[in-house]
């Protein structure tokens, strides 16, 4: 059975133009540095026909990791029950050791009943927010039987109740629910963008104990001081540079490529899977001869 400490490298988000592309090189050279796939299991459970028979071949020659979409974890909504008994059946199926969900919300909440926004929104930072999704994180282990991982998440209107920083928020619902953080460095870097923060210091504000995984994206900048987290362009200079203090900081934890739009073709993202691998064979060697502590 695959278990978290085989997630390791470099990781490449499995999008359906990319399959075949993969299963033609695989045991090439050119793809040697894609060690695990992500997969949103609300596009796999109950899946039949062609796209079940590729998920099994991709399961056994890949770890794979589960990054959800729509648990809503700040929503109003009552958590979704049944759908997380699919997701602890799916992840025992396929022998998945990772499931990570983003720290924000995607129901309204209507009635008590799940009705989806189609789109991620940020969680006021509040203690009483802070109680409300740790709760939540908690029950959500609970059902599943292990902890997850929260991704930090990009946004673009800051509540005004907001009692604290995005940081503090973030850390203080990691202590509360003891679950883990899944690390999103363009996130990251979108919001200091977007309000103005540096991000190396939110950065160094990060528990590196509790990383799982990382994420590396492109994002489209809509103006100077406006960016959005699209994951559809290639990945910028200072995300490189902020991924690769991140690297300094907590050692080379895996880190995955998120393309969801404008996906070029394999033999184009492979060169930012390649770079990501160099980053870590440089932090590697430099610890290796004592240059780095």
């Amino acid at each position: 059975m695959a278990t978290a400490s085989q997630i390791h490298g470099v990781g490449l988000g499995l999008k359906r133009e990319l399959i075949p592309q993969i299963q033609a090189l695989y045991g090439h050279p050119q793809i040697a540095n894609i060690n695990f796939v992500e997969i949103a299991p609300e596009n796999w459970i109950d899946i039949g026909g062609k796209p079940a028979k590729q998920l099994d071949w991709f399961v056994e020659r890949y770890p794979v990791v589960c990054h959800g979409l729509c648990l809503s974890l700040g929503g109003l909504s009552p958590l979704n029950i049944g759908f997380l008994k699919q997701v602890k059946n799916f992840l025992h199926q396929y022998n998945i050791p990772v499931y990570t969900e983003h720290l924000s919300y995607s129901t309204d909440g209507y009635k008590g009943e799940h009705g989806y926004l189609y789109d991620l929104l940020p969680i006021p930072f509040t203690e009483e927010a802070v109680h409300y999704v740790a709760k939540r994180i908690r029950q959500t282990q609970d059902i599943l039987g292990q902890r997850i991982g929260i991704e930090n998440a990009s946004f673009y209107v800051a509540a005004p109740v907001s009692e604290m920083s995005e940081l503090a928020f973030l850390k203080a619902v990691l202590n509360e629910a003891d679950c883990l953080l899944h690390l999103d460095i363009n996130n990251i870097y979108v919001n200091s963008i977007n309000f103005g923060f540096n991000p190396l210091e939110f950065l160094r504000g990060i528990p590196g104990e509790r990383i799982i995984y990382g994420h590396v994206a492109g994002h489209y900048q809509q103006t100077p001081s406006l960016l959005v987290d699209t994951h559809g362009e290639d990945v910028i200079d200072p995300v490189w540079a902020l991924l690769e203090s991140a690297y300094q900081l907590f050692g080379t934890f895996p880190t995955l490529l998120e393309r969801d739009i404008n996906i070029p073709p394999l033999d184009v993202l492979i060169n930012e899977v390649n770079k990501i691998d160099g980053l870590q064979r440089q932090h590697k060697q430099l610890t290796t001869s004592g240059l780095q502590v």
